[in-house]
């Protein structure tokens, strides 16, 4: 059973920084692609950005790009998302999510994407 477990969420003045983990469990980190996704109160959960299984390739959504950045450690089993930056606007749940799939592309729609952590709340003040 895979399992994915985020942690790092809080609440930072705007400008300030987070950085987000997400473990991996249940099989090696490198038999998937990562997203990490964000859902705001009534709205739709959307990609924030993504890296392939190797980490030689990531995608972000414009709204982010420059700001935030994935890596991951494979020998650790964890994904990161470092966000700097931060504006109210980045308030949501942050999911990270798992594709099985996918090797050489960063798909950015949830449907593609098998397995999913619990999220992890990010508020930023004015």
């Amino acid at each position: 059973q895979v399992q994915l477990v985020e942690s790092g969420g809080g609440l930072v003045q705007a400008g300030g920084s987070l950085r987000l983990s997400c473990v991996v469990s249940g099989r090696t980190l490198s038999s998937y692609g990562m997203g990490w996704f964000r859902q705001a109160p009534g709205k739709e959960r959307e990609f924030v950005g993504g890296i392939t299984r190797s980490g030689a390739r990531t995608s972000y959504a414009g709204s982010v790009k420059g700001r935030f950045t994935i890596s991951r450690d494979n020998a650790k089993n964890t994904v990161y998302l470092q966000m700097n930056g931060l504006r109210p606007e980045d308030t949501a749940v942050y999911y990270c999510a798992a594709d099985q799939h996918s090797t050489l592309v960063v798909n950015t729609i949830t449907v593609r994407y098998e397995y999913w952590g619990q999220g992890t709340q990010v508020t930023v003040s004015s």
